[in-house]
């Protein structure tokens, strides 16, 4: 929307209308009515909103005058950060995830470990430990640092003192990465996870593509 460039759409933001045409992000684009899409990176979002640039291509989207909240950008952050949150979460209930280094450890060597997650305050020796564990069992060369401590983690899943996870179910691997891909990406488009620490076996099919 704001560059015309394509991509494809559930790797874009997008925003919903409400009843009194306030803009609000909804990132898991549920809300109904016309949507717009957006895929630049928090920086390029804020500076365009404070320029009334956004204000304007939302107007030209909605086809009807907007209001956008100085705090868009923050908003859409917490959406992505949560929603990042809340499929950890899902996957947990689901028994696809597990944490423990020992039992990680274990299923790393053994081929089972497709995607490899430490906290953002766990150790270097231990990140280093279950990395060689992953790559004797086919796996990456190292596993995603996530952006948060091991007490948002450990409260997302409901679980205690999670430092470090690990997804044993393909699928539930890709979903996690989209998610987390998609909160980095926004953050900084330059220092997204595509280039980063991989998903073991990934071979998802690419969506339909939209406009950002």
């Amino acid at each position: 929307m704001l560059s015309r460039r394509t991509a494809p759409k559930d790797s874009l933001i997008r925003l919903a209308l409400s009843p009194d045409g306030q803009v609000a992000p909804d990132v898991r684009a549920r809300a109904p009515g016309r949507g717009a899409y957006v895929g630049v990176g928090r920086a390029e979002l804020d500076a365009a909103n404070a320029k009334g640039k956004l204000k304007g291509a939302l107007a030209r989207a909605f086809k009807q005058d907007v209001a956008v909240p100085a705090d868009l950008g923050d908003k859409m952050e917490t959406a992505l950060r949560q929603q990042a949150l809340d499929r950890l979460g899902l996957e947990a209930r689901g028994g696809t995830l597990l944490t423990g280094a020992e039992r990680i450890e274990q299923a790393a060597r053994a081929g089972k470990v497709h995607l490899l997650i430490h906290a953002a305050d766990a150790g270097a020796d231990g990140n280093r430990s279950l990395d060689q564990a992953w790559r004797v069992g086919g796996g990456p060369p190292q596993g995603l640092v996530f952006p948060a401590d091991r007490t948002i983690l450990s409260m997302a899943l409901g679980r205690e003192n999670v430092v470090h996870l690990a997804l044993t179910d393909p699928a539930a691997a890709r979903r996690v990465r989209h998610a987390i891909d998609r909160w980095l990406t926004f953050i900084d488009p330059e220092a997204g996870l595509e280039g980063g620490a991989a998903v073991r076996g990934d071979a998802s099919a690419q969506p339909n593509e939209g406009q950002e």
